[in-house]
């Protein structure tokens, strides 16, 4: 047995050639990995109804994924982490259920490709618009970082049909922003939001119905891409007013870039700091994290800071870590928070 459960005890059994186990709770590499000794289990008290992802480590370092456990993740760019939960996973009521199926429920995704001119390289992305969409009806935009995660493997745009067919929130056109090197683009880059203005605006504006003012245009990201969601709309009000941010690496600072290399475990708290002396007042904002990740923390003093600066916001936590299970579960009320009726 790959994983056994006992309460709140979760017991890992190490699979022939592992060393070493890591996952959530180790932060992954962000921490020593757990020793495998003798060849013996290894047991952790972890929290109840977590979604746990974890991995195996061989004598020569790499991570391998248990052969033992069919449970994978929802993991768009590694295929080694496997899961347990313990208990049952809270999962959000607005996946349950069927997905409209029916054309006249369903939205419609536009391909966009050009070449970049602030970041060179061919771009690419997805403009997604609702259903029943009206050329003549000026709609909100949501700019989404990581946009074919998010579109994929999220199904941000799956969830708008479902939270649309049940008359849950108003329509919203989403438009989601592939990186090229997202480390470079969206750790605190002044040049991104001149990528945003000069080339994604432009070209979404000119060929769709969407708000032109800030009060209708928000920001989407996911940990890097959060972190450059709130950077970008708190530098640029008069252009972004809302932002959503899923585990924001809130770990960073102007200095913390070394070449291709970033610090998102000791750079500090930055950004805080940064809202704290000059608070975005005109801002909304969504912000959740994992409870089994190294930005927890990070993520609630963000939220305690504007609690005490009087920010309009929300902040939910969720009992699993930094992955895409948490920021699929999270997406329905930073949707609902955003574009409820």
């Amino acid at each position: 047995m790959a994983v056994s459960v006992a309460g709140t005890h979760v017991t890992f059994t190490p699979p022939t050639g592992a060393t070493a186990l890591l996952g959530d709770f180790t932060d992954w590499l962000k921490q020593p990995p757990l020793p495998v000794v003798g060849g013996q289990p290894i047991t952790l008290t972890l929290p109840r109804g977590a979604w746990v992802e974890y991995a195996w480590l061989d004598a020569a370092g790499q991570p391998f994924a248990d052969p033992d456990n069919s449970q994978k993740s929802l993991n768009p760019w590694w295929n080694y982490p496997r899961a347990a939960e313990v208990g049952e996973y809270p999962r959000h009521w607005l996946w349950q259920g069927d997905a409209p199926n029916d054309p006249p429920q369903r939205g419609e995704a536009h391909r966009m490709a050009w070449e970049g001119r602030v970041f060179a390289g061919k771009r690419r992305g997805y403009v997604y618009t609702p259903p029943g969409y009206d050329a003549a009806r000026t709609y909100p935009v949501y700019y989404i970082q990581d946009g074919v995660a998010f579109y994929r493997t999220g199904k941000l745009s799956e969830l708008l049909d479902r939270a649309l067919a049940q008359d849950l929130i108003d329509p919203a056109i989403l438009v989601f922003v592939e990186p090229l090197d997202r480390n470079a683009e969206y750790y605190l880059n002044d040049r991104y939001f001149d990528f945003l203005q000069g080339e994604v605006l432009e070209q979404v504006e000119q060929r769709f119905s969407v708000s032109r003012e800030a009060a209708g245009r928000g920001l989407w990201g996911a940990s890097l891409g959060g972190l450059i969601s709130l950077y970008t709309a708190w530098q640029h009000p008069d252009v972004f007013s809302k932002v959503i941010s899923h585990s924001g690496a809130f770990i960073a600072a102007p200095d913390g870039r070394q070449g291709s290399t970033i610090d998102t475990t000791s750079a500090g708290e930055w950004l805080r700091e940064q809202l704290q002396l000059r608070p975005p007042t005109d801002l909304q904002l969504s912000l959740d994290t994992g409870t089994l990740e190294w930005l927890l923390s990070p993520n609630r003093r963000m939220a305690a800071a504007l609690q005490d600066l009087g920010i309009r916001h929300q902040y939910r936590e969720y009992p699993s870590g930094h992955n895409w299970v948490t920021w699929q579960n999270a997406l329905p009320e930073a949707l609902l928070y955003m574009q409820g009726r």
